[in-house]
């Protein structure tokens, strides 16, 4: 990885060992992580009985088998906030809810606001204090810290979830003189976390108004009678759908950065495998994951230093002209397709451990950061609408002089 003098180098670190127990080399960077690790064998010398502990624990994410470029898209979007979050679309039981609730362990830390309206230092150094609160402003001017940092959040959004639930509402219990009387609903808890959304396409068409407008503005005003406040909403949007179930509507599918087709996986040695970790984790959670234990804690700080190190990354104009060149050859309309590409690049290069994107990194974000964006609907409208274009052109030609021949005219008859 990337030395700096202020983040330690995780390619200094001690070595990860096999299931025999000999060391591997250390590791370069976080994309050489993930491809080492995926795919490894269980110790077999530890017996797999049932633990018999009915808590919750997520099912690692190094022991994803296969399913490489919803992997990739998934610690991209981890990196980089800016790309547009995640779409994932297949089949039932390709593994699709169980990669995004396994990224519990290895999501980075942010500032999280001590505010209940989400106030931080840097909407002071954008707005001004007029950016934040009064309370704020007051702790700001005393040089007291106005957020901490704390590990990202995976926050689910019910598939039953009413328009309450999602953007809050009046706290019933609270005085109506109090400044906190609006209760803060999923999208304001949602705040610089991941909101993740199964079936997304099954969401009635109001939540999913609400969480566009949202995902846009980045806040969101709730009203009650006399009392309103508004609510910051920055999050990386998490989808997953099966197509068989019904389709998504183009304005929230324009929201999501990279599209990931998943498919089952079609090597049997790979499904061997995939059956084996989930027979070992079903058995005994805990020390299932404990073999993961010390790769995820390597990724989620390899993670962690990408995205620290994300603003010193450059993208070379020779390189985004050739993005661009892509996009202008799949004839994509929407400006989205250039900044997911190029985010998900810049993304890419600094998961592999350099500072500058190059065509590698494009090459290899490109499909799932282009795909789905063109519309047939569009392209027929727009066909239809240049043969309207077309006759209406020959039309003024005839009927109508033009604008050379008339000041022509006008010249000669001065």
């Amino acid at each position: 990885m990337i030395s700096d003098p202020d983040i330690p180098d995780i390619s200094s670190a001690e070595s990860l060992s096999q299931p025999d127990g000999g060391p591997q080399p250390a590791v370069r960077s976080l994309r050489e992580l993930i491809d080492r690790v995926t795919g490894r064998g269980l110790d077999a010398g530890q017996a797999q009985e049932d633990a018999g502990i009915a808590d919750v624990v997520p099912f690692p994410f190094l022991a994803l088998v296969g399913q490489n470029e919803m992997k990739l898209a998934l610690l991209l979007a981890m990196i980089n906030p800016a790309l547009g979050g995640v779409l994932l679309i297949g089949p039932r039981g390709t593994g699709k809810t169980t990669a995004v609730r396994s990224l519990v362990d290895l999501l980075p830390e942010v500032p999280r606001s001590l505010c209940h309206f989400g106030c931080l230092a840097e909407d002071v150094e954008t707005g001004g204090l007029d950016a934040i609160c009064p309370d704020c402003a007051k702790k700001y001017g005393a040089g007291d810290p106005l957020a901490v940092m704390d590990r990202v959040r995976l926050v689910e959004l019910p598939l039953n979830a009413r328009i309450e639930d999602v953007v809050g509402g009046a706290d019933e219990r609270a005085a109506i003189h109090e400044r906190y009387a609006m209760r803060r609903g999923i999208l304001a808890q949602a705040d610089r976390n991941l909101l993740y959304v199964d079936e997304v396409n099954l969401l009635n068409d109001d939540v999913i108004d609400v969480i566009l407008d949202a995902a846009a503005q980045g806040h969101y005003v709730v009203r009650r009678g006399a009392v309103s406040a508004t609510f910051r909403s920055r999050f990386s949007l998490i989808g997953s759908m099966n197509p068989e179930e019904g389709r998504l509507r183009p304005q929230i599918m324009d929201r999501f950065g990279l599209r990931v087709i998943v498919r089952g996986l079609p090597d049997p040695s790979e499904r061997l495998l995939a059956y084996q970790y989930v027979h070992a984790y079903q058995n005994n959670p805990r020390r299932m994951v404990s073999q993961f234990a010390a790769e995820t804690a390597l990724a989620q700080q390899e993670i962690q230093i990408a995205r620290d190190l994300l603003p010193q990354v450059i993208l070379p104009e020779v390189i985004a002209k050739l993005g661009l060149n892509l996009v202008e050859r799949l004839e994509i309309d929407s400006l989205r397709a250039e900044i997911t590409l190029f985010e998900a690049a810049r993304a890419h290069a600094i998961a592999d451990g350099r500072l500058e994107v190059e065509p590698q990194d494009i090459y290899i974000v490109a499909p799932i950061a282009l795909r789905l964006r063109r519309s047939e609907f569009m392209n027929e409208y727009f066909a239809t609408q240049n043969t309207e274009e077309q006759q209406m052109l020959v039309l003024l030609d005839e009927l109508l002089p033009t604008p050379q021949s008339h000041t022509a005219t006008a010249e000669g008859e001065i």
